[in-house]
């Protein structure tokens, strides 16, 4: 897949950016260690068990509220950790923002009105939330899937977002590290960049005429 930004970028007003994996680094792995240490079990074994099944998508899109969500993973772990416990764990898995995406964000900012879409529960909502206030500042408005009642990739996701945003999905250019999720933005007209590190982000706001100065650019 193409991860450049599209050419014709001229028309671009806004920008629309994944959380996880793009703003936000995570580490899922954390999860499994903190549920086998408190369950006194392998975290390998709990990581091969978890899936994103269509309970944790129906916990992403409101349908399932938390304690619906912990059940069906409890069963699926094969644990019987409480709801607290639970969530010591599925909470622990946000690290920082992804390196050199403060000053990227910062830049574009200047230039054009910075929104992100993420597929997140409310459980992750308040850690994500909290933790990182200042940090995610910089956004207008941050659409969750599960108060939508939709997540991506499904191209009505992003036709909500850009209908709440107030700009036709063409004039939206959208970054996300996963391939099926571009491939939803772009089904319905929407410009998308598949991200695999912040370089490409940077490789696009160039494309925009938005250049980030670096460290090593800045003058002692």
């Amino acid at each position: 897949m193409n991860n450049r930004a599209p050419d014709d970028v001229g028309s671009v007003r806004a920008l629309l950016f994944d959380l996880g994996g793009v703003v936000l680094e995570f580490d899922f792995k954390r999860a499994f260690r903190v549920w086998a240490d408190r369950a006194c079990c392998d975290p390998a074994e709990l990581e091969r068990r978890f899936s994103f099944d269509e309970a944790y998508e129906q916990h992403e899109r409101g349908e399932l509220d938390a304690a619906g969500y912990f059940t069906a993973l409890r069963r699926n772990l094969g644990l019987t950790l409480s709801d607290e416990e639970i969530v010591s764990g599925w909470n622990d898995i946000y690290l920082a923002l992804v390196p050199g995406m403060s000053a990227l964000l910062s830049a574009a900012s200047q230039r054009l009105s910075l929104y992100a879409f993420t597929n997140s529960n409310p459980t992750h909502k308040s850690a994500w939330a909290s933790r990182f206030a200042d940090e995610l500042s910089v956004f207008r408005s941050i659409f969750v899937s599960s108060d939508l009642g939709l997540r991506k990739p499904d191209p009505e996701a992003f036709i909500a977002v850009a209908e709440r945003i107030g700009f036709q999905v063409s004039e939206l250019l959208f970054f996300d590290d996963t391939p099926e999720n571009v491939d939803g933005a772009r089904t319905v007209g929407m410009r998308a960049v598949l991200v695999e590190s912040s370089a490409d982000v940077g490789e696009a706001l160039l494309r925009l005429g938005i250049e980030v100065e670096t460290p090593d650019e800045v003058d002692p």
